[in-house]
């Protein structure tokens, strides 16, 4: 079994030892994405509903680094600092996803890596 990491500028780079994404069996596992912009390597200012906008924009980055796009993802899993923000959430995701409806799970975590307010990975379809 091949295994290729993804690894792209327009997405922020890893925090820690890890790859944003990795294919392997035509499968593309992303790392969990959360608002940081690639820019400046800072969480985004605005609250819960700019970086949620930040996480699926560096999501699609990677998707579009591995040759894949929202209408490949077929599993997400999504982390909120607070399930309040769940309407919130499904408004941006939904809009962003378009006719993509992946497979997804939300769970609350007390705590997510900078202080984030969400994160997401996925779980996608790639081409050899």
């Amino acid at each position: 079994m091949s295994v290729r990491r993804i690894s792209t500028t327009t997405a922020p780079q890893a925090i820690g030892p890890y790859s944003q994404g990795v294919v392997a069996n035509g499968l593309l596992f992303t790392a969990g994405q959360i608002g940081i912009d690639p820019q400046t390597g800072r969480l985004v200012d605005g609250g819960f509903a700019a970086q949620t906008e930040r996480v699926l924009a560096n999501l699609s980055a990677v998707l579009e680094a591995a040759g894949a796009s929202w209408a490949d993802v077929v599993k997400t899993t999504v982390y909120l600092h607070d399930m309040a923000d769940f309407p919130t959430f499904n408004e941006t995701y939904g809009r962003h996803l378009g006719d993509a409806r992946p497979a997804r799970s939300t769970v609350q975590t007390a705590g997510l890596p900078r202080g984030a307010l969400v994160e997401i990975d996925a779980v996608v379809r790639v081409s050899p």
